[in-house]
């Protein structure tokens, strides 16, 4: 979900209506899809990833749409800094490849170039807030993830409780899944959010509607879980889990006219059209397979000792 100088809103089925009249935007695949991308990774967690993970589909499911869960203007702290996490626009980032791996590094480069940036051509584009963080919210629970994964695999060594690790290992797996989810959203990527902008030689919707129509009302008329879950395959280990990242948003931002050509041939009203629903499962699909492959990745790493680390030793029973 994102907000932006033109603003984005909360989304859930019950304001619907409000999104599409566009005052406030949109979180991407609403409550059902973002639900339904936690769900498919989590019922192919393979059996050799811990047992509780793989019986904790109905709370990693849940969590999904969760970061949305944090958009009320009644938390305004809350809101205000995990706005940018949910997108990133790709276009005003083209001039800095590849992307810093740190998050303050990100922002010492965009301030530089701010700075550069004469002020007829709208320097404040430029301001983090506005470029948007997603690599980096992402890659930071990521992080986490892989943490909690490494002291649960501690706390086993020298037999000890798990409980409280197991708990939060569910949480940042589900928590995890919402941004990997935005990601898989083309428009999440793109200055193109929510009505195209610029020059326009398609002649694609300008209104400030197919954000919502797309992810929210379109994907919880027509799609469920079943209907992508058969496209996700078992997971592979990232060999660089910030730089296939960062080329799954890539690979989404290629997709933005599409998602502009599928609603100007009308794909997005109603039941839509096939091209629609296959384009629009193969993208939920995408967000839980690499969902899947950061959760398998972050487990396999936590088993990788960290150097000036002391390896636990098992207690004597």
């Amino acid at each position: 979900m994102k907000t932006r100088r033109v603003g984005r809103g909360l989304i859930s089925l019950g304001l619907t209506a409000l999104v599409l009249f566009h005052s406030v935007g949109a979180g991407a695949w609403g409550n059902e899809g973002h639900t339904y991308v936690n769900r498919v990774a989590a019922e192919r967690i393979p059996a050799t990833m811990p047992r509780f993970l793989r019986r904790a589909v109905a709370e990693i499911a849940y969590l999904g749409p969760e970061p949305d869960r944090w958009r009320s203007p009644s938390e305004f702290a809350l809101k205000n800094a995990q706005e940018p996490d949910h997108f990133i626009d790709l276009e005003r980032v083209s001039w800095l490849d590849p992307l810093p791996q740190g998050r303050y590094e990100f922002y010492r480069k965009l301030y530089e170039k701010r700075a550069a940036t004469p002020s007829t051509d709208h320097p404040d584009d430029y301001l983090p807030e506005h470029v948007g963080l997603q690599p980096y919210i992402t890659m930071e629970v990521y992080g986490r993830l892989k943490a909690a994964f490494r002291e649960y695999r501690q706390r086993l060594t020298a037999h000890q409780p798990t409980r409280a690790v197991e708990q939060a290992i569910i949480f940042y797996a589900g928590w995890l899944g919402h941004y990997v989810g935005d990601g898989a959203q083309p428009l999440h990527t793109t200055i193109q959010y929510n009505g195209w902008v610029g020059e326009n030689p398609n002649g694609y919707t300008t209104e400030h509607k197919i954000h919502a129509q797309f992810e929210t009302a379109y994907v919880a008329a027509n799609v469920t879980a079943n209907d992508f879950a058969g496209l996700v395959k078992p997971p592979r280990r990232l060999d660089n889990p910030f730089t296939d990242y960062v080329a799954y948003l890539r690979q989404s931002n290629a997709l933005v006219e599409t998602v502009y050509a599928l609603e100007k041939a009308g794909g997005f009203t109603g039941k839509g059209s096939p091209a629609a629903f296959d384009f629009t499962t193969q993208r939920l699909a995408a967000a839980s397979q690499m969902l899947l492959d950061l959760w398998y990745t972050a487990w396999l790493e936590s088993a990788v000792p960290v150097p000036g680390q002391p390896v636990p030793v098992p207690a004597s029973k």
